[in-house]
């Protein structure tokens, strides 16, 4: 790795790890006001009607849905920035680098399903919420990271990172398949006629980015009415960016729009999409809401499946002899990340609005408590773990 991605990497867990720290905060203060009196403002707060309206088009939803599919929709074309980034000429372009998170983050979402389905077999209004156990929370995870310090080598985060990227892919591939309302035709084929647009504009490679940003708007809105998940319209809007500008070759307008926007993401979007997502009232939850199939089956499918799916695969595949363990990694430290990786925060509040607000099924349970014991489990065991099996001082590079 040169020394410009070296500076990119660090520049971006630095970012990520101080995102992760005020993810916290923020979902700590919902879960604050939610049990308190002032739960009855932050319910107005978060339901908010907020409308608007150009002539026969019209958006009208709660304050909630503008945050879960507007402000998620930056993330999610942040992420694809990454990913773009990431297979042309980042870690990820090298194929030795791919294998290890490859397999521990398909090994982390099929546990995980498995398990939630298992406790939920019974019961076939609810086995749509089998996806939100198969989340990772990057920042969060980069967060519980960065409280070691120095300790962490920087393959073991990139490690981390490089098996959310793939984490994102199948959660986005998920949310595109298994989540989509009834279909407009009518907005499908604008946002299909919108691609060929953004092609022709990628081909012609503007220096200003603001044309695709333009079209990406008008993408997100016949989406939203589509049926489809409005979010992914930021996944596909990001591989048209170019990553290199044709007037100026040392100048990527996919790295400057990635770096913007980090800060957006991580000191913005998704401390606000925690806040409004994380409050939940624990008022009269007993053992009956606690052993519930739906949050029991999270849980138990983010902090017992994560750690079996990413470690037990990661194992197969070095056994198999299709990689091996990088060499500032132990075992004992693949376990503490692969615990790390139950942390399903931002992304499993996000699948489960998916999964049960957004298709009006009403349960006597709330999805958001599975979530929240078992990443905060999951970040303790591997906080722990971590800290017992990393050397007190570490400064090394990715070696494989």
């Amino acid at each position: 790795m040169n020394n410009r991605q070296e500076s990119f990497l660090a520049n971006f867990l630095r970012l990520e790890s101080a995102g992760g720290i005020i993810l916290m905060f923020s979902a700590a203060l919902a879960i604050l006001l939610a049990n308190t009196p002032l739960q009855h403002y932050y319910n107005l707060l978060i339901d908010t009607p907020v409308e608007i309206r150009i002539g026969a088009l019209e958006i009208a939803k709660p304050l909630l849905l503008w945050i879960n599919d507007g402000l998620m929709a930056i993330f999610f074309f942040m992420v694809g920035l990454e990913l773009k980034r990431e297979f042309i000429e980042g870690e990820l372009s090298d194929k030795k680098n791919i294998i290890l998170p490859g397999f521990g983050a398909l090994g982390g979402m099929l546990i995980p399903a498995l398990i939630y389905l298992y406790y939920n077999s019974e019961d076939s209004t609810v086995l749509q919420g089998w996806a939100i156990p198969t989340a990772t929370d990057i920042a969060f995870a980069l967060g519980v990271l960065s409280i070691l310090g120095s300790r962490v080598p920087t393959s073991l985060k990139v490690f981390l990172t490089s098996l959310a990227i793939f984490d994102d892919i199948g959660a986005i591939i998920i949310i595109a398949i298994f989540y989509t309302a009834k279909i407009s035709t009518l907005s499908i084929i604008i946002v299909l006629c919108c691609i060929p647009i953004l092609a022709w504009i990628n081909k012609r490679n503007p220096a200003s980015t603001s044309v695709y940003i333009m079209v990406g708007v008008v993408m997100w809105v016949a989406m939203l009415k589509s049926g489809v998940h409005a979010t992914l319209v930021g996944v596909i809007l990001a591989m048209f960016i170019p990553m290199r500008s044709k007037s100026d070759p040392d100048y990527s307008p996919l790295k400057r729009m990635e770096r913007d926007l980090h800060s957006l993401v991580a000191f913005f979007v998704l401390p606000v999409f925690a806040f409004a997502n994380a409050g939940i009232s624990f008022t009269g939850i007993g053992a009956e809401q606690l052993l519930h199939s739906v949050p029991f089956g999270i849980a138990m499918g983010l902090f017992i499946g994560k750690q079996l799916g990413v470690f037990g695969f990661c194992w197969l595949a070095i056994k198999l002899n299709l990689t091996r363990l990088p060499k500032e990694i132990s075992w004992a430290s693949l376990y503490g990340t692969a615990a790390l990786c139950g942390i399903g925060f931002t992304m499993s509040l996000f699948i489960g609005s998916l999964a049960f607000v957004e298709t009006s099924v009403n349960h006597l349970f709330d999805e958001r408590l599975g979530i929240i014991i078992g990443s905060v489990a999951s970040g303790i065991i591997g906080y722990l773990v971590l800290k017992k099996s990393l050397p007190l001082n570490n400064d090394t590079k990715i070696k494989y």
